[in-house]
């Protein structure tokens, strides 16, 4: 049945870019598409933050090329990857580019697709599970629970200079928005958590550092506002990270489906627990 499924899908074909999300780090995320899409991609372009074993379902002659920006060290300058995928495109190859989660959910998918345009280059979209909400699942926190949050907000931690964006309404959104997930944000908590607190948070309320999601090196910070910068500087935890905050992160306690599977014991009222742990 599965293997009908996937022979009906749509054909990655020759002088095409299929912009693809790779999800947030487990290859069992992969949708079919995605999977159908690596193994007939000629050339895979993909970001520093793929999972190598994403890139195992690549077809043995493709060619991979590394397209991957990380904050403050050395990578190509985005319209530069952009004009490479046009470059690929015209040569006839069948091109895939594989960015982690989703590539529309700050993965500059948008810019890319817009490149192709402007230069009559057909393309597919094929989107993946972003890290704020699968990345967050695999550390057992739900972005949304119907007893503690009906809205939740999700933004970037630093813009395109590498600084906390100045367009963020903090003040709006922290007295507006019972959660809020924040991407590429560890670098500059100590500034995020000041700002959400002069909104008008508590110091107390819980927050989350899920470094390097979905995958087997994946390790959950469960901290506070108020002592957000101190926890993570004392843990050693480096990005990639997820960061949440708000009521939800209380719910690990009960749902950290993975450390059940180490033999954690779940608790049945994760609102009793408190503190800090690192897992």
């Amino acid at each position: 049945m599965l293997n009908s499924i996937v022979s009906h899908l749509p054909a990655l074909e020759p002088g095409s870019v299929w912009l693809v999300g790779a999800g947030p780090g487990d290859p069992g995320l992969l949708t079919l598409l995605a999977a159908r899409g690596l193994a007939e991609a000629d050339v895979i372009a993909h970001d520093a933050l793929v999972n190598e074993d994403c890139l195992r379902l690549a077809h043995p002659d493709a060619e991979l090329e590394y397209a991957g920006k990380r904050g403050g060290k050395p990578s190509a300058k985005q319209r530069d990857i952009s004009l490479r995928l046009v470059e690929l495109a015209r040569a006839g190859k069948r091109v895939l580019r594989l960015k982690g989660g989703d590539p529309l959910v700050f993965g500059r998918g948008g810019e890319e697709a817009l490149t192709l345009v402007e230069h009559n280059i057909p393309f597919r979209i094929v989107p993946g599970i972003t890290a704020g909400i699968g990345g967050l699942a695999y550390a057992g926190i739900p972005v949304t629970h119907r007893e503690i949050n009906h809205a939740v907000t999700f933004l970037t931690g630093h813009d395109s200079s590498g600084i906390v964006p100045d367009r963020i309404d903090w003040e709006a959104i922290g007295k507006g928005s019972p959660v809020i997930v924040m991407y590429m944000a560890m670098k500059h908590i100590a500034q995020i958590s000041a700002n959400l607190i002069a909104s008008g948070r508590s110091p107390s309320e819980p927050v989350a550092f899920v470094c390097n999601a979905a995958t087997g090196a994946q390790q959950v910070l469960e901290t506070t506002l108020g002592q957000a910068t101190e926890a993570v500087t004392a843990s050693g935890l480096e990005p990639p990270a997820v960061v949440v905050v708000g009521e939800v992160v209380r719910l690990r306690a009960s749902l950290d489906w993975l450390g059940a599977l180490a033999g954690r014991r779940l608790q049945p009222d994760p609102f009793r627990q408190a503190g800090q742990v690192l897992a």
